[in-house]
């Protein structure tokens, strides 16, 4: 994997703090932060748990990484909503109340349903869409233009219901 380029600012005595703890590790200064930061999300607890025990950074990293920038966002949301900025807690409002990028079921009164799970959201259609919901969550686009579920007309059929699967 490439890695990115960041640029940090660093006060005078800790970077030259950290160039002798790269020299004792035999590493370049860029190579000891990358570590450095690796070993700190050890440490850094997303949740504490009731046992003793709390999740960190570390713990969840192989869930929350993915190599799509949509599908990293649900995953974050659907698990730390409170990690989100006020403009990422736009983006997921908009997400939560789009009936087309869940899966569900009709419910007694001809409305879809569907519950905010991560097995219940349709990735696909999240990454199909992204763009339209960051331009409705920026109030550049009103919400009906995002693509939605049609209520089921009074003639159809109420016994059957679509159990997780989207009617089209």
């Amino acid at each position: 994997m490439r890695s990115e380029t960041v640029t940090v600012r660093l006060d005078p005595k800790l970077r030259y703090l950290a160039e002798l703890a790269a020299l004792k590790h035999r590493r370049t200064l860029s190579s000891f932060i990358e570590w450095a930061i690796e070993h700190t999300l050890r440490d850094v607890r997303l949740r504490e748990n009731s046992h003793d025990n709390a999740t960190t950074v570390a713990d969840d990293a192989e869930w929350l990484w993915d190599v799509d920038e949509q599908d990293r966002f649900a995953k974050l949301a659907l698990r730390y909503p409170e990690l989100l900025t006020h403009e990422e807690q736009k983006r997921w409002k908009v997400i939560r109340e789009c009936s087309y990028l869940w899966r569900g079921h009709y419910g007694p009164n001809g409305r879809w349903r569907w519950s905010i799970e991560e097995e219940k959201l349709n990735f696909g259609r999240l990454r199909e869409n992204w763009q339209q919901i960051c331009a409705v969550a920026r109030g550049e686009l009103p919400a009906s233009e995002l693509p939605y579920v049609a209520e089921k007309s009074s003639n159809e059929s109420s016994e059957h219901t679509f159990d997780d699967d989207i009617p089209f």
